[in-house]
């Protein structure tokens, strides 16, 4: 019994000693990782540096020879590369300017891209003749046929192509002119309106919506309201507001706005 208690604390202190000598490796880890760090970055530096001077000594001999010498693709590649990945490049930049090398940076950036963008095959594959006589002639033969289905009876026989080549080679029919805008507003002014939100801002920092009712013939306000909180119900009742049972429009101008959904087209469309 003695004994036993005289081996336990001994025990004990070299697991202790043994676990204040782990913590102490561990901590100092990370420091010896930093200073190897440290000093491989110094390395590297320090070469990079070297290859710039000399690669400017080998331009300037270069240019010793008598006549001028410009900078081949390679001293640009250089530069490019160590301005990306070497901090100090600039100290020791001589030949030319850092905005030139930043230059030739972006000018490399474009041309990869655009090496990397380029189509794969020059445009479409070309379109054998016998099939751009067939639409034509199947066209002729079946008048009331359209793209979509020429489309499906060529892939029935087996011949694979798209419905936009069909239209493309399908025979163009020719068109009764149609007025422009300008002729369409002075034909059917009178019977046009034009509506439209406007936001106004209050004192309170509120934000209001007006609606309003324009007739065109003589930009005459027909109705105007106001509403915190516009719908398609309320818009839609605020155009049969605008007329009287005798009176209505024709034509109602206005925006994509998606307060023109369904059920305001059901309501002006129901004024007749």
């Amino acid at each position: 019994m003695p004994s036993e208690n005289l081996v336990r604390p001994a025990i004990i202190e070299d697991f202790a000693d043994l676990g204040q000598a782990d913590w102490t490796m561990t901590a100092a880890l990370p420091a010896l990782l930093a200073t190897l760090r440290c000093f491989l970055l110094r390395r590297a530096a320090l070469h990079a540096e070297v290859l710039a001077l000399r690669q400017q000594l080998l331009v300037l001999e270069r240019q010793r020879a008598g006549r001028r010498v410009r900078l081949r693709r390679s001293d640009r590649f250089l530069w490019t590369w160590l301005s990306r990945c070497w901090p100090g490049w600039r100290r020791a930049l001589v030949v030319v300017q850092p905005e030139t090398v930043l230059r030739w940076h972006r000018q490399g950036f474009r041309l990869y891209w655009r090496w990397k963008s380029r189509p794969k095959r020059p445009g479409r594959p070309p379109i054998a003749a016998e099939v751009r006589e067939l639409i034509p002639e199947i066209y002729r033969a079946n008048p009331t046929w359209g793209a979509p289905r020429i489309h499906g009876e060529l892939l029935k026989v087996g011949i694979p192509i798209a419905q936009s080549t069909i239209s493309k080679y399908l025979p163009r029919q020719p068109k009764p002119p149609s007025q422009g805008w300008r002729t369409f507003l002075r034909n059917h002014l009178g019977e046009a309106v034009a509506i439209d939100f406007a936001v106004v801002l209050t004192v309170t920092f509120r934000v209001l919506f007006v609606f309003v009712v324009l007739s065109l013939e003589r930009r005459r306000v027909l109705h105007v309201n106001v509403t915190a909180h516009p719908t398609a119900q309320w818009t839609g009742q605020q155009v049969v507001e605008a007329f009287p049972w005798e009176a209505t429009a024709r034509y109602v101008i206005r925006d994509r706005d998606r307060i023109y959904g369904t059920d305001f087209r059901q309501r002006v469309v129901a004024l007749g």
